[in-house]
């Protein structure tokens, strides 16, 4: 392939590879060539053309194929227009010789094919410069035209399509020659010759005048006729000419306007025409009006689908603006079409008209109106409907005079009226709360208007009206409550109107079933109104006949509405529910025998439409209540079930009695009764299987139907996969809902809500607008064949035997269209069952039972219904499946096999090639590996069939299907089928786009075969790689779009194994050009691809997609026509592309998505966009900031005005181009008004949700990446530095603007958004100083923008959830800290006081809209709010006590925080919380009590009390479970906080529950409040209500930190803990923890569970506080206690030391014991920090040696556990002192002695201090002085610290810190000191020599540095002490340490110059120890003096250097020793 690739064709490397690969080299190279020759030097092209002309002209007469005819052209054409021209006419007449030539075997037919291409391409791209022999060209090619076969007809009307496009108005000459030949052949039989016509006038119709002018009528009929028997293809092409030329009649092109002066058209003119092809079809009016009556026949439905299209064509090209002036016209023309009788002569049809015009309106008002335009355009329908009303209205009114035509009228609206209502619910609920305007304004009246059509004669009418109630409600969800109470009025007040009865009970079922949609809900109360609604009805309905039968369908339809509730509402009305659906139904067979020999034809006709809602309301009981369905209610239901059941099979007999009018009502109970067995389990109704499947077989095989009804699950049981054989991929397209009619099953496309009431209220099926249940006919079809699948597998296999014998029959007996109709049904059922198996996991049963089902199946393989031969297939298939035996797969496939190796005619190769894809599919690679070879060969032998491409259609889809589940199993094959891939894709027609699809669908199955494998460089991977990128290139170059969208797969396939090889230069802008187009497939397949490719390249994507933005205007390279003549000629390049090159601008591919999702309605298309964007934002907008915020700001600010985003909506219009081609012609045109005609589309809420979701995102990505983000002064001089540097900060007040804009918008989501944006803007920016203004951040100036977006939150009629979110905003803004003067922040503190206001006002006092939990979400999110605000208050006035207090100066000096010190006092935010304290606090305590409730498990759901708690109902408990969880964990801050500082004073129960609750049902509430003098419950003492609110407290705290959920926030963790700190602070708290050990033991054990699951070491160090806290508290009392003792009982000493744990055996018990349990958790944080402290993890294997330094953190950590470590003996009996000890001093030992490592900065490491210190607490502990205990303990200080000296040993590899030295000896010192002599002498017996060995050490090695010095001066000391402490005849001894010890530091003369200062220092202490002592004990001193003369002299000479030094050392003293706590961390380690 390599080879390929070089300017000239590489003839040699031609010859030498065999014929077969030939075409496939030359294609690649002309790729190649198209590739370069436009990047080529110009002379290198030059030198070279001769040569290239003669290559490419002679590859045109070697019979090139399809794909390779189109480059050659293109390239011939393209060198031409690079290098010279001179041969161009040669070339030319070469070209016109071929097409003359007479010739015309199929041999010379690809060279004929590849003349007329090339002429085509050279007047495309040449036009002008051709132009004197155009004439000649195109006589030339009509003359062939006429002569040619189907192929060559398509290819020479595309050429003159681009000679049109090419020449422009300068062939003017030629153009109704063109138009005479072409318009003949527009009802051409090929299809491909038709779209071709159609492309082909539509270039012409751009200048041709006559077009829209004299010939409009005839162009109208001839594309009615076009349209007859056509397909989508022709479809889309024709209502694409029909439209724009309609379009162009109306609103000519100026240019040729100017040349000749036109008569236009009107628009009354011009829909008249339209309509006449919607109403009357392609017979048009040729035929006399007379006749045409005669005919009478129904339209044609391809016309009317076709000319649908047309009209939304006519709409678009005229533009949104057009539409948004001419809308009322426009809407009375298109409600007229439904009106007509023509249009609605059957049911069907009537719905098939409905559907067509409600799609026109979607399509254009939904898409090209931006939300002002679409509220006006509502308006209009209202009136609409206004009207129509009225005129019924008088018509109903006037029945006496009984005029016939008015019954008509009314026949005739009700059609009027779908279409109207529909298109206004879809409007409104597209709007969402944007449309409130529209139901605010009285003067439009819509909520009037569609109310009056509840009384509308028609069922149909009725229906819509509700249908668009339940829209309006879900848009606007304010209105569900009240629309509700004015329903239910209404229908109390005119319960005698049957109309009213029937249309307001709809209007209430729809409403109720639009709750599940509104996440607020309605309040509960409802569900009990409309039960008793129901029941009324029900009960009255006997009364009176008139009404009987509206009163049973309406009562019955609210109970079935009231079931979507879900289980909440429901259970309250179970009992009664089953109690009236007992009563339907009779008792026994006897009751029915009576009934039947009763009732007459209307009896009959109430009760069964009664049971027929009883069955359907308990249908939507089973599927809305799942949880309520235990083993005795499905008991109960069973009962009527039952009944039901025996009552089918007498129904017959009643209407054979009654009449056939039944059949209806019967039907309906079968329908109802097959839908609720349906959803119940099999199991429930064995008994009844028999009687049952009876009925569903008949009911199926049409056995007393005499109409041949099919049913409409076929398409959905076979394979998704398979529409490309049935061409159901319709159902994927922007046009399914009109195409659905032309399906082929029954009614297909004709749902309707009239066919069932009950899918109003029902859930809509996904992708669904309107819920469209089909007929009842068919539906009643459709259930028997879903339940048939269920039952099936459950079913004996006798009885299965039976049944498929019984198809058997069935299908031999029926005849003609019958059999057919049979048939399909029966194989539906079969699949259904299959299906049913496979997932029960059970068989088909024995040899007898497959057999059968195997004659059935394999009977249909060779049936000529395309849609049987699928079904059969996809039946084998699962067989296999369920069989699951080899021999049986391997009978099948060998039957298939030898058919195939006999069979010649297509139905047979098709159906067997299918079946043996589908063994493959449901088998997989294993179990169908033997016949692999066999299976491919036959495929692959079937696919070169030329002659049919139906056969190459169903075969190579089977092989595709083989290829995708054999896997790795094919890899053997994969060459041969890649190369005939290939050899097809170059020579099959592309008229024959299914072979293409398939053929796309085998590449893609073979890239992900060979998988991972193609990133390898092997030759034959590579052959593999190369092929497949071709095979990608023809496809992707393919007209049709679903093989684009197949390219496109494959080649996302690609990058996904190979990313290096696919070419994102070139695929990109392609990927692009495929947003705008037509087809949904092509454009989800390529978001879906740019989904993956922004994943891993976002930068490339969005930097290629701009080059194609600025090639738009490069004409020559984006191929857009060179010609000013043809205005919309780049976009015709193909029919379904909206537009091509010119749709990305300055805000890149970025723009065009966000575009996009104003557009799209499509879920899928939807969702990718947002995840292609969000890729995109989360690679690219950190360097790209100020783009992406941009981008965000406009879509935000969504003004009328979008000249920045102009492509976003505007870019399907046709003319968009002539801007850029100011011709001659165009200068005259104002360009002004082409301006107006198309607007684009403000972003819709939806995208300006998203982009507000987008800025949080951004915020968030920032905040990842760099300081400077949030820092003002970093980011300025980043930005010095760099200009382009870009940073948030920068942006902050258009963050600030945008979240401001998204919080005030009337969409509610939006408001949610900014709101939620705000928060994240004031968390983050809240501490970013002001650089200029010292002590202000840059937040302060946004005071009023914060204030203001808060605001509209608080008013009256603001939904609970936002208020929720506002009240969050309001507390993070006012504990921010930002504004710090008091009446700035009254603003928004004002707003949270009106909603404490509301919070107080209690239960149900406000008017309720929303679900009683909405009330509880807010109350709570106000509570929640404010116990923020107070725990900020709290925080800032502590810090603020324990400040120093300072003068108030300048500003200047402190920046050490935000000068809000300086302005006001600290605890202002307190008083701004004061006064409203003692409310607040009993919400607090309430709210808190009700989480406590709400936490218990539910075995104590019977302890709950009965009307819910202070701010929930007990209906609503679960929803308000979450609100709780929420907010509980600040509110407990709270409320610890208050308590704290209140000391437990509070005592205010009895206001207290009264506060929180005025007006609440509780009796003993009542009681408080009416308080007679000495009623009982006020004698609650203070200290009772703190141990209750004590256990409260504690309980909540324990329950939760039991088990945080893994999802639950930090925040709540934290919160929690800090409660209990602070709560632990008080001396109440402090007492009852400690009276109760095992709470404080429990708490602990907590603790330590919480610290096994949280890592942060925030949370470590609060839990380490809490514990401490808990230690301090048992320490005070049992301090309490023993001096309690100590005073009782003064004579028995020893009793109140063994108080405390461990008693007078020394024992603790783990579980009891909270010593134990401490150090448990204490050892536990140790470990996790120093593991090696631990000897089970220092042993194991994997333990490493190394230590790690500790963080900052973990220091803090290690030294805070230590310090409660050494608390602890204190807890502790003597004896309980013992047994702790050893292990706590062990442990700080080691602590002490990891810790303590000399630092570069001398600081000495927390730890150490606290090591330290806890020693000196333990040696000081008074308990310990009893007699048992004194050695013990005596011998475990004296170890310890010995050890600690041992430590500070100068090894080499551990230089111990000095400071610790110091400290110890200090310990010493205290130890030496100790008053009780005997305490002490041990101690210095033992510890005394170690230490002189040390002091000696020193003169070895000198200090040298303050610390060491000091070290040794505090050792000095000690020994100093020791001298002192001596008796009298010890001192010499004494001193004969002391003095030797001191003098070795004397430095002599020489060394004491150049020794270093510590050195120094050391000396003259030395010095003036001497001097001091000397004094003090003279006599020993001499003695000692005397024994060593060397001594003496060294002191003589130090004394007298020194006096001589005086003067100058004047200034030299010893450094005083002051011990400074640590404040910076430990830098490094010297290990």
């Amino acid at each position: 392939m390599e080879l390929a690739h070089s300017l000239l064709l590489n003839e040699e490397a031609l010859a030498q590879i065999t014929e077969a690969k030939r075409p496939v080299f030359i294609f690649e190279w002309l790729r190649f060539l198209d590739k370069v020759l436009v990047a080529a030097n110009k002379t290198d092209v030059k030198e070279k053309q001769k040569k290239l002309v003669e290559q490419l002209t002679g590859l045109i007469s070697s019979s090139p194929g399809p794909p390779t005819r189109k480059l050659l052209a293109k390239n011939l054409a393209a060198l031409y227009s690079i290098g010279d021209t001179f041969t161009v006419f040669q070339t030319l007449d070469k070209c016109n010789d071929i097409i003359k030539s007479k010739d015309d075997t199929a041999a010379y037919l690809p060279t004929k094919l590849a003349a007329v291409a090339c002429v085509g391409a050279f007047y495309e791209k040449m036009g002008r410069m051709l132009g004197s022999s155009f004439p000649e060209t195109v006589n030339n090619l009509l003359k062939s035209l006429k002569s040619a076969e189907s192929q060559g007809r398509s290819e020479i009307l595309m050429s003159l399509q681009k000679v049109l496009n090419g020449l422009g108005g300068a062939a003017a000459s030629c153009h109704r020659d063109i138009y005479k030949n072409a318009r003949s052949l527009l009802t051409d039989r090929s299809m491909a010759v038709r779209c071709a016509v159609a492309k082909c006038l539509l270039e012409l119709q751009n200048e041709a005048v006559f077009m829209w002018t004299a010939e409009l009528e005839n162009v109208a009929t001839l594309c009615f006729k076009a349209l007859e028997n056509s397909n989508y293809g022709v479809r889309v092409a024709v209502s694409k000419l029909l439209g724009t030329v309609m379009a162009t009649a109306l609103i000519p092109k100026q240019a040729t306007v100017m040349r000749q002066n036109v008569k236009r058209a009107t628009l009354e003119e011009v829909l008249e025409l339209m309509a006449t092809g919607f109403l009357r079809g392609g017979s048009g009016f040729l035929k006399s009006g007379g006749e045409m009556l005669k005919v009478g026949g129904s339209v044609n439905r391809e016309v009317r689908v076709g000319v649908t299209q047309a009209y939304v064509v006519f709409v678009t090209t005229l533009g949104g603006q057009w539409l948004e002036r001419n809308f009322a016209t426009f809407l009375s023309h298109v409600l007229d079409l439904v009106s007509h009788p023509r249009a609605t002569q059957t049911h069907v049809e009537a719905v098939y008209s409905r559907r067509c015009v409600s799609f026109i309106l979607r399509a254009t008002v939904g898409s090209l109106l931006g939300e002002k335009a679409q509220i006006a355009a509502a308006k209009d329908i209202c009136q609409a409907i206004g009207k129509q009303m009225k005129a019924v209205e008088a018509v109903v009114n006037d029945a006496n005079s009984e005029n016939k035509s008015g019954a008509a009228d009314v026949a005739a609206s009700q059609h009027v009226m779908v279409c109207a209502l529909q298109e206004l619910g879809s409007l409104v609920q597209s709007l969402n709360a944007t449309a409130s305007p529209l139901i605010q304004e009285p003067s439009i009246g819509l909520l009037e208007t569609v109310t009056s059509v509840l009384l509308h004669p028609s069922m149909a009418a009725r229906l819509a009206a509700a249908w668009c109630l339940r829209c309006v409600a879900v848009a606007l969800p304010f209105q569900l409550t009240p629309f509700l109470d004015r329903c239910a009025e209404r229908l109390n007040n005119l319960k005698s109107s049957p109309e009213a009865v029937s249309g307001y009970s709809f209007a209430m079922a729809a409403l109720l079933g639009g709750v599940h949609q509104c996440p607020l809900g309605i309040p509960h109360a409802k569900g009990k109104m409309v039960v008793s609604i129901a029941e009324d009805l029900l009960r009255t309905a006997a009364q009176n006949s008139r009404l009987s039968l509206q009163r049973t369908q309406a009562g019955w339809l609210l109970l079935g509405a009231l079931m979507t509730l879900g289980p909440s509402v429901v259970r309250y009305h179970l009992p009664k529910m089953l109690l009236l659906w007992r009563n339907v139904f009779p008792r026994s067979l006897k009751e029915l025998e009576a009934e039947k020999a009763r009732g007459d034809s209307f009896t009959w006709q109430v009760t069964l439409e009664g049971r027929a809602g009883a069955l359907c309301a308990m249908r939507s009981f089973v599927a809305h209540c799942p949880e309520l369905l235990t083993e005795d209610v499905i008991r109960k239901l069973m009962t009527p079930i039952e009944c039901a059941m025996t009552m089918m099979s007498h129904i017959p007999s009643v209407i054979k009695a009654h009449g056939a009018h039944l059949k209806a009502s019967a039907a309906m109970v079968r329908l109802r009764l097959y839908d609720i067995l349906a959803l119940l389990p099999p199991k429930t109704y064995e008994g009844s299987f028999n009687a049952l499947l009876r009925e569903l077989v008949a009911e199926f095989t049409l056995t007393d139907n005499s109409a041949n009804t099919t049913t409409s699950l076929l398409r959905s049981l076979c394979h998704y996969d398979d529409s490309v054989l049935l061409g159901s991929w319709l159902q994927e397209t922007d046009h399914k809902s009109i195409e659905d009619q032309l399906q082929p099953n029954s009614a297909s496309g004709s749902g309707a809500l009239e066919h069932d009431p009950s899918s109003i209220y029902l859930r809509i099926p996904a992708g669904e607008a309107v819920p469209g249940p089909l007929p009842l006919g068919v539906s009643v079809i459709d259930a028997s064949v879903a339940l048939f699948g269920v039952v099936f597998p459950h079913v004996s296999y006798k009885h299965r035997l039976q049944m498929l014998d019984h198809f058997a029959e069935c299908v031999k007996q029926a005849k003609g269209v019958r059999q057919q109709a049979v048939q399909l049904n029966i194989f539906t059922a079969v699949l259904s069952a299959l299906k049913g198996l496979a997932e029960n996991k059970s068989t088909l049963g024995p040899e007898e039972v497959r057999k059968s089902a195997l004659t059935l199946v394999m009977g249909a393989l060779d049936n000529p219904n395309p849609i049987l031969r699928c079904a059969a297939g996809e039946a084998l298939g699962r067989m296999a499946q369920v069989v699951g035996e080899a021999s049986f797969i391997a009978r099948m496939a060998q039957y298939s096999f030898d058919k195939l190796k006999s069979a010649r005619d297509v139905v047979s190769r098709t159906g067997h090639s299918l079946a043996l894809g589908c063994l493959h599919r449901y088998v997989g690679g294993i179990g169908s590996g033997q016949h692999l070879k066999t299976s491919v060969s036959i495929l692959l032998a079937l696919a070169q069939d030329g002659t049919s491409p139906e056969v190459q259609t169903w075969s190579l889809h089977s092989l595709a299907l083989i290829v995708d589940s054999s896997g790795p199993m094919y890899r053997g094959y994969v060459e041969p089928t890649l190369s005939l891939v290939l050899t097809l894709l170059l020579t099959v027609p592309p008229s024959h786009t299914e072979v293409h699809q398939c053929l796309g669908r085998c590449l893609g199955a073979i890239i992900t075969t060979v998988g991972p494998e193609l990133q390898g460089n092997g030759a034959t991977i590579s052959t593999i790689r190369s092929s497949c990128l071709v095979g990608c290139a023809i496809t992707q170059d393919h007209s049709d779009s679903l093989v684009q969208a197949a390219a496109i797969s494959c080649l996302q396939q690609l990058h996904m194994f190979a990313p290096r090889h696919v070419n994102l230069s070139s695929l990109v802008p392609s990927l692009c050009v495929h947003l705008c187009s037509s087809h949904l497939l092509l454009r989800r397949a390529a978001v879906a691809c740019l989904r993956q490719l922004a994943q891993r390249e976002a930068a490339e994507v969005c930097e290629y997609a701009m080059s194609l933005a600025k090639n738009a205007g490069d004409k020559e390279n984006s191929g857009i026509n060179m010609n000013p003549f043809a205005p919309g000629a780049g976009s015709r390049r193909d029919a379904h592309s909206r537009h091509q090159g010119v749709n990305i601008t300055e805000t890149g591919l970025e723009g065009v998505l966000f575009g996009m999702l104003d557009r799209e309605t499509d879920r899928k298309l939807c969702s990718d966009i947002h995840d292609t964007l969000g890729h995109m934002l989360s690679s690219l907008a950190v360097e790209n900031l100020s783009h992406w915020l941009m981008l965000c700001k406009d879509v935000l600010a969504a003004s009328s005005d979008m000249s920045t985003a102009a492509p976003l909506g505007g870019g399907k219009d046709e003319e968009s181009e002539k801007k850029d081609e100011m011709d001659d012609d165009t200068m005259f045109t104002t360009l002004g008004e082409e301006d107006k005609s198309k607007p684009s589309v403000a972003p819709r809420w939806a995208t300006r949700v998203f982009a507000a979701d987008c800025l949080c995102r951004v915020i968030m990505l920032c905040e990842n990446a760099n300081k400077a983000h949030f820092d003002l002064a970093l980011a300025r001089s980043a930005r010095l530095k760099n200009p382009k540097n870009d940073f948030l900060v920068l942006h902050l007040s258009d963050l600030i603007r945008m979240a401001f804009m998204a919080a005030t918008d009337h969409s509610n989501q939006l408001r949610m958004a900014g709101l939620q944006a705000l928060e994240d803007i004031i968390k983050k920016f809240a501490s970013v100083p002001e650089p200029e203004f010292p002590g202000h951040v840059i937040l302060e100036q946004y005071q009023a923008n914060v204030g203001a977006a808060l605001r509209p939150a608080f008013s009256q009629d603001t939904p609970s959830d936002i208020t929720a979110k506002a009240c969050q905003v309001c507390s993070t803004w006012i504990g921010s800290g930002v504004v710090s003067d008091l009446n700035d922040l009254r603003r928004v503190h004002n707003l949270l006081v009106s909603s404490l206001d509301k919070v107080q006002a209690g239960k149900g006092s406000s008017s309720q809209l929303y679900r009683e939990s909405a009330t509880t979400m807010e109350k709570l999110a106000v509570l929640k709010a404010w116990a923020e605000v107070y725990v900020v208050a709290m925080k800032i006035k502590k810090e603020a006590e324990t400040k120093p207090k300072r003068v108030l100066k300048s500003t200047e000096e402190d920046e050490d925080d935000f000068g809000s010190i300086d302005e006001l006092p600290p605890d202002s935010l307190i008083t701004l919380v004061q006064p409203e304290l003692p409310a607040l606090s009993r919400l607090w305590l309430a709210a808190l009590k009700d989480y406590a409730l709400l936490t218990l498990p539910a075995e104590f759901a019977t302890q709950l009390p009965p009307d819910g708690g202070a701010f929930y109902t007990p209906e609503t408990i679960d929803t308000a479970r979450l609100h709780y969880r929420n907010s509980w964990a600040p509110i407990l801050h709270a409320v610890a906080l208050w308590l704290n500082s209140t000391g437990f004073n509070a005592s205010e129960s009895t206001e207290e529950t009264a506060a929180a609750m005025p007006d609440s049902q509780k009796h003993a509430t009542s009681i408080i409040l009416n308080q007679t003098p000495g009623t009982p419950p006020t004698t609650k003492s203070l200290q009772e209500i703190n141990k209750d609110r004590m256990h409260l407290i504690l309980g909540v705290s324990i329950q939760f930190l039991c088990s945080p959920r893994p999802e639950e926030p930090v925040e709540h963790v934290t919160s929690c803990l800090q409660a209990l700190h602070t709560l632990l602070d008080s001396p109440c708290a402090r007492i009852h923890i400690a009276e109760d050990q095992l709470l404080g033991v429990e708490l602990l054990s907590v603790l330590h569970r919480l610290l096994l699951t949280w890592d942060p070491p925030s949370v470590q160090l609060l839990v380490t506080g809490v514990v401490q806290q808990i230690v301090r508290a048992a320490q005070d009392y049992l301090q309490e206690k023993r001096n309690t003792l100590n005073e009782d009982d003064i004579e028995e000493k020893e009793n109140p030391l063994a108080l405390g744990e461990g008693g007078e055996s020394g024992g603790l018990v783990p579980g009891k014991s909270l010593v134990f349990a401490a150090m448990e958790l204490l050892m536990f944080i140790l470990v996790r920090h120093m593991p090696h402290l631990s000897s089970k993890v220092s042993d194991s294997p994997s333990h490493i040696a190394a230590k790690s330094h500790l963080s900052e953190e973990s220091a803090r950590l290690v030294a805070a556990t230590v310090t409660i470590l050494s608390d602890l003996p204190s807890l502790c009996s003597p004896a309980g002192c013992m047994t702790i000890l050893p292990t706590i001093l062990f442990l700080i030992t080691r602590v002490l002695k990891e810790t303590a490592v000399k630092s570069a900065d001398n600081q000495v490491p927390p730890p150490v201090s606290a090591a330290l210190q806890g020693i000196k607490t333990i040696v000081t502990l008074p308990t310990v002085k009893t007699d048992e205990t004194q050695k013990q303990w005596t011998g475990l200080i004296r170890s310890t610290l010995a050890s600690i000296l041992e430590y500070s040993q100068p090894e080499a590899s551990k230089p111990i810190l000095d400071e610790v030295q110091a400290k110890c000896y200090q310990l010493l010192l205290s130890v030496f000191q100790h008053t009780n002599r005997a305490l002490s002498t041990p101690y210095i017996h033992s510890l005394a020599p170690i230490m002189v060995e040390k002091l000696k050490a020193v003169e070895r090695s000198r200090p040298n540095n303050n610390l060491e010095l000091l070290a040794v001066q505090e050792g000095i000391k000690v020994l100093e002490t020791l001298v002192a402490l001596g008796e009298e005849q010890n001192r010499v001894q004494l001193l004969a340490l002391l003095v030797p010890t001191l003098i070795s530091y004397l430095l002599n003369e020489n060394a004491f110059a150049s020794a270093s200062t510590a050195s120094k220092d050391l000396h003259e202490f030395a010095l003036q120890n001497l001097m001091h002592i000397g004094p003090l004990y003279p006599h020993a001193f001499k003695t000692v003096m005397g024994a060593a003369p060397e001594l003496k002299t060294r002191l003589e000479t130090a004394v007298r250097a020194s006096q001589a030094s005086k003067a100058k050392a004047a200034a030299r003293q010893p450094p005083p020793t002051v011990h400074s706590t640590p404040t910076i961390k430990l830098k490094t380690s010297f290990f």
